[in-house]
């Protein structure tokens, strides 16, 4: 199971922010991670990232269970600046094969900075229902519009997104149970039995996928779904003190980071 697109109830300072809030507190963190190069940068960032999971009271096994499926990410990613990063003293080799140090340590740098941007991207699904965050996501782009931006289209395209990755995960886990029930060489073989072995899994999954879009569009079709053209929405979006609050910590965090970027 995935943490993605999965909303866990709560009454936390997090929660009851606007949506709006939390995709600009983001964007801006993300910008600041991807800006970070020093080790009091990270350190920063590091202390708004996990103090941000305190304030949601979000329990770390959710967190641990958002970080799961990208490990093989982190761990290509940390071998991929091993091997073709050659800065600073040469710490081992083996043959042809030469590790330095400049490239242990861009690949841990590169590494813990997935980790955190993984880690506040997963907080706002956490703490935000899908409908309310895609109507903030409709409220910010809804200027666009006046240039036949569709924003609307947009919206509606991540909350189905967000909507059904935990239901693919879930479909794809019952799969990998059957095939294995039935003998499938899922953890056994030799690297091509593993990647054949696949195939079972992925065309099932793929025709789930099409039938539950079919059946999406049927039912939107005949509940008379036409766009946004008079569509209105049951609760309102507004801000309040405290999204104004956490925007203005979220704003001195970002100063504060690139005070140090610059000194």
């Amino acid at each position: 199971m995935i943490s993605i697109g999965q909303y866990v109830p709560g009454q936390s300072l997090v929660h009851r922010l606007d949506p709006r809030t939390k995709l600009v507190a983001v964007f801006l963190v993300v910008v600041t991670i991807f800006a970070a190069s020093q080790g009091l940068s990270y350190a920063l960032a590091s202390v708004f990232v996990l103090g941000t999971v305190f304030l949601s009271r979000i329990p770390w096994t959710f967190i641990w269970r958002g970080l799961k499926p990208v490990w093989i990410i982190l761990a290509v990613t940390y071998i991929f600046h091993i091997w073709f990063t050659r800065e600073g003293e040469v710490l081992w080799t083996l043959g042809a094969l030469s590790v330095y140090e400049g490239g242990v340590i861009q690949g841990a740098v590169i590494t813990y900075r997935i980790v955190l941007l993984v880690i506040i991207a997963s907080l706002v699904t956490l703490t935000t229902p899908p409908l309310v965050l895609t109507n903030g996501l409709e409220r910010m782009l809804k200027p666009l519009a006046k240039w036949r931006f569709p924003a609307h289209e947009l919206a509606l395209m991540v909350a189905i997104a967000l909507r059904f990755i935990p239901v693919l995960w879930q479909e794809a886990d019952k799969i990998i149970k059957a095939q294995l029930s039935r003998g499938a060489p899922l953890a056994s073989g030799t690297l091509w039995e593993r990647v054949s072995a696949l195939i079972p899994i992925i065309i099932p999954l793929f025709l789930s996928a099409f039938k539950r879009a079919e059946d999406l569009a049927l039912a939107m079709e005949a509940r008379g779904y036409r766009g946004a053209e008079g569509r209105t929405q049951f609760r309102q979006l507004k801000m309040q003190p405290r999204d104004y609050a956490a925007l203005a910590v979220t704003g001195t965090y970002c100063l504060l980071l690139i005070m140090i970027e610059v000194v």
